[in-house]
């Protein structure tokens, strides 16, 4: 199925939204036969059916062309990233080697399962980061580390003053060093420099409905959020911020938050 087409205008409260949803999620183009006075999306797009108008609500522009450039400034801004921090990567992996036993990159969960994210439409991906915490020691902050969880509302966790991580895996992590592995991630198609966060496979099973639109483009390295709070934001804030993006996306807008994460990242992030 490619097209669903609402042709009734007078549903239940909150089915319209259900039935965008289910598209967005499906990525089926929708399309509705309006009431004039309560149309209120501005992506959209009208045209006639014999004498009939319809509209079509399109979720973000990253649809056409907008798909198109954004994905050309990914693999520029990655080709050029891999390069530029070629030195740093090389240094990471070897005090990442010399400081604790263990693999340079966080790539297996302590039951040696590939580490995997959920992607554009709930694809799962191979996901790549430096190590920065002890060996086998992931797990914890669902058991032995739960009450150190400082994100209490909504299905993330986020673990404070954490024992796990390494010497080197505090400073990497200050300034972001652990995840520019991810421009791997980028430059073969599965993330993008700029989206939602990448999701954790067992906090997607605990999203809402309403949580699951910022599935409907790749995740990204950073975004809104990174810039705006971070670990600080609780998960609906994240989510808005994420929709506004999601909605209203733009090549400049793409720009600014990158040059944003940078200045973010040259201040140092504190855990």
């Amino acid at each position: 199925m490619e097209e669903i087409i609402q042709t009734e205008s007078n549903l239940k409260e909150g089915q319209a939204e259900d039935i965008l949803e289910i598209c967005d999620l499906n990525h089926v183009s929708y399309k509705f036969v309006p009431d004039l006075l309560e149309v209120r999306r501005t992506n959209i797009s009208i045209e006639e059916v014999g004498a009939i108008p319809i509209i079509s609500l399109k979720s973000t522009p990253l649809d056409g062309w907008g798909k198109v450039i954004k994905r050309i400034l990914d693999i520029t801004g990655a080709v050029i990233g891999i390069i530029l921090f070629s030195p740093i990567l090389i240094i990471t992996a070897m005090a990442i080697k010399l400081d604790s036993k263990g693999p340079i990159l966080f790539t297996k969960l302590d039951n040696e399962t590939p580490v995997k994210r959920v992607g554009q439409f709930g694809k799962l991906f191979n996901f790549y980061k430096f190590r920065s915490m002890k060996p086998n020691t992931d797990g914890m902050r669902y058991t032995k580390l739960s009450g150190l969880n400082m994100r209490t509302e909504g299905p993330l966790v986020k673990i404070t003053n954490d024992p796990r991580i390494t010497r080197v895996g505090k400073f990497i992590r200050k300034y972001s060093i652990d995840e520019l592995p991810q421009l791997w991630n980028v430059l073969i198609g599965n993330m993008s420099l700029v989206g939602p966060r990448p999701h954790l496979p067992e906090e997607v099973n605990k999203y809402e409905k309403k949580h699951r639109f910022v599935l409907t483009i790749k995740p990204g390295m950073t975004g809104i959020p990174q810039t705006s709070g971070r670990s600080e934001l609780t998960f609906e804030d994240e989510v808005k911020m994420d929709r506004y993006y999601i909605e209203n996306w733009s090549l400049w807008l793409d720009i600014k938050i990158i040059f944003k994460t940078l200045g973010v990242i040259l201040k140092g992030y504190k855990e």
